[in-house]
């Protein structure tokens, strides 16, 4: 399906830049994900970061984050969308940034876990 969203599909075509560029499969996958129907994009809670991210981890959220749950690991979480609460319990311990930020901060996508 073509996507109308303008900023949505340039983040695909930064993702996929880097995915071949620096031959990084997780931005590849990532970009793959994004490409997916609203309906079926990825959505994650704080809560499910909390259960699989370890301290230190920088996390790619291929969609929303949503606010529900507790975070105290300080993480790095990049995402295409934040909700509000998500935001700021995420930046009470960690860093949150949108996927081109990560891209330009770390073109080589290493050490950076997918969740979806």
């Amino acid at each position: 399906m073509q996507k109308t969203n303008p900023v949505l599909k340039k983040e695909i075509a930064k993702l996929e830049e880097a995915g071949r560029k620096e031959d990084a499969r997780v931005y590849t996958k990532a970009a793959e994900e994004l490409k997916k129907t609203d309906k079926n994009r990825t959505e994650v809670n704080i809560s499910k970061i909390q259960r699989h991210a370890e301290e230190g981890d920088t996390v790619l959220v291929p969609g929303k984050v949503l606010g529900a749950g507790r975070l105290n690991k300080e993480v790095k979480v990049a995402a295409f969308k934040f909700s509000k609460g998500a935001r700021k319990a995420i930046s009470d311990v960690g860093d949150s940034m949108y996927i081109k930020d990560l891209i330009e901060e770390n073109p080589e996508g290493k050490q950076v876990k997918i969740m979806k």
